[in-house]
């Protein structure tokens, strides 16, 4: 029986086996055992049937999976079987790269408003979207419905920037800016910090 609320580390989990499944769907497997994908998730294979079993029965016994349902299956759990709109604050490098990658449709996303406070950037368009004056973010975000919003302004107009975010309504926001962001009650912050994972490589090395 589906629990209403799995773990986290469960969640992280499943994005990694719904990345994996990708990949495989790619190399055109059909179907996949709980022991094969989790070699090549580096996890147990008991962690792979627990964790699929939080939301029912899945595979068939001696088969294993079909890698097309499961996908189907991961994308419903996920919430990622529906587009979800994003605002994105801040085209700089990092925030014109975020606008141009094309996979984030595959992820059930999609960026729908760009805004920045340079007037350089406002009016310039990047694929089919506009650059926008940071100032008309609340009306936009109530115009298109948009509850994700992404951060990629420099570290030192971070803050003010995610309260604003905050305040035109947006539920989460995915921070490439490696600082502390604190926000009120109810909006939830995931924050990339790419020099950090980069320092992690280097240690390993």
């Amino acid at each position: 029986m589906r629990i209403k609320h799995p773990p986290e580390e469960t969640i992280g989990r499943l994005l990694a086996y719904l990345r994996t499944l990708l990949c495989l769907q790619e190399e055109g497997v059909a179907t996949v055992s709980s022991q094969r994908l989790a070699e090549l998730c580096q996890v147990k294979s008991s962690m792979v049937r627990k964790d699929f079993s939080y939301f029912g029965e899945f595979g068939t016994p001696g088969v294993g999976y079909n890698v097309d349902e499961m996908i189907r299956q991961l994308r419903k759990i996920l919430k990622l079987d529906k587009a979800l709109k994003a605002a994105l604050v801040g085209v700089g490098n990092v925030g014109r790269a975020l606008l141009l990658y094309p996979g984030f449709k595959e992820e059930g996303l999609r960026i729908v408003a760009a805004f920045d406070n340079d007037p350089g950037k406002i009016g310039q368009r990047v694929n089919d979207l506009v650059i926008e004056d940071v100032d008309a973010l609340k009306k936009r975000v109530k115009q298109k419905g948009i509850r994700l919003g992404i951060l990629a302004t420099p570290v030192s107009e971070a803050p003010n920037v995610a309260e604003r975010m905050a305040k035109a309504g947006l539920k989460a926001i995915l921070s490439f800016a490696p600082c502390q962001l604190n926000m009120p009650k109810g909006v939830r912050v995931q924050c990339v910090d790419l020099a950090m994972e980069m320092a992690r490589l280097v240690y390993h090395l």
